[in-house]
């Protein structure tokens, strides 16, 4: 009898612990370790300022007053153009290839060192050159990155795509919120993020169920993310995705574990 209660009791005791609590999928959990300023705030000081690496496209903005004469060299240039507000012209350079040296080359001023800095600082040099070119004054040089480009990959029955949000700060909360969610058995606590540096590429482990992760740089999408969202192991046997199938191998373990007691009782 002993032995026939101990054969019910493994597939309960299975069961148990296979199953997933709200603590497995619930994001942002208090954490004792998240740390607010004076104010009682998440400071946004967190957010790492993105430098250009070889692999990115630049968007270049010039915009000129109606007498500027950077609006006639451009437009002999044939440049996509718009109108600004004061009748101006508006011309944009997209799809700027950083080059092996690291620079990009700009029509009418010449090369412009991108690789490890900020869109500003490239900026300020390029508005550099525009006023030693044209008029001073009569054009501003604004650049931009054609979008936060990331990617998800998930290893088993998952969303994996690449996508590029036109906005200037992405958390990954909200990139999250844009691809519909994560599924129920992905491991929250362990995900594995890929990040692009000018001197190369960095691994980084991130757990979206504790509340810290807002301080940490890695809450931030940046351009040539990679996040990786892996499978709870016990998801792969048929426990932790739905409470339906957990149900349904409990019962097989159970009917699998009886027939094999009955089995040898018959010795």
């Amino acid at each position: 009898m002993k032995k026939q209660k101990l054969l019910f009791l493994i597939p309960l005791l299975v069961l148990l612990t296979s199953c997933i609590t709200t603590k497995d999928v619930r994001y942002l959990q208090p954490n004792e370790n998240l740390q607010l300023n004076s104010e009682g705030l998440v400071s946004y000081e967190n957010i790492p300022k993105y430098r250009i690496t070889k692999n990115d496209m630049l968007k270049l903005n010039i915009i000129t007053t109606p007498k500027g004469d950077a609006a006639q060299f451009y437009s002999s240039l044939n440049a996509q153009q718009g109108v600004s507000a004061d009748g101006g012209g508006s011309f944009y350079f997209s799809g700027l290839n950083i080059d092996e040296a690291g620079y990009v080359y700009i029509l009418g001023m010449g090369k412009v060192k991108a690789e490890g800095r900020t869109t500003t600082e490239i900026a300020a040099d390029i508005q550099q050159k525009v006023n030693e070119n044209f008029m001073p004054e009569k054009a501003e040089a604004r650049v931009f990155l054609e979008g936060i480009r990331y990617s998800f990959v998930t290893d088993v029955d998952g969303k994996n795509f690449v996508k590029v949000s036109p906005r200037a700060t992405l958390s990954i909360m909200e990139a999250i919120a844009e691809s519909g969610g994560l599924d129920r058995h992905v491991d929250r606590r362990n995900i594995v993020v890929y990040r692009m540096f000018p001197e190369g590429i960095k691994k980084a482990q991130i757990d979206l169920t504790r509340e810290d992760i807002l301080n940490s740089p890695y809450f931030w999408v940046q351009n040539g993310d990679i996040y990786m969202f892996n499978t709870r192991s016990r998801s792969f046997y048929g426990f932790g995705k739905e409470p339906i199938q957990t149900l349904t191998t409990g019962v097989s373990l159970l009917t699998t574990a009886l027939s094999i007691y009955l089995l040898f009782s018959r010795f």
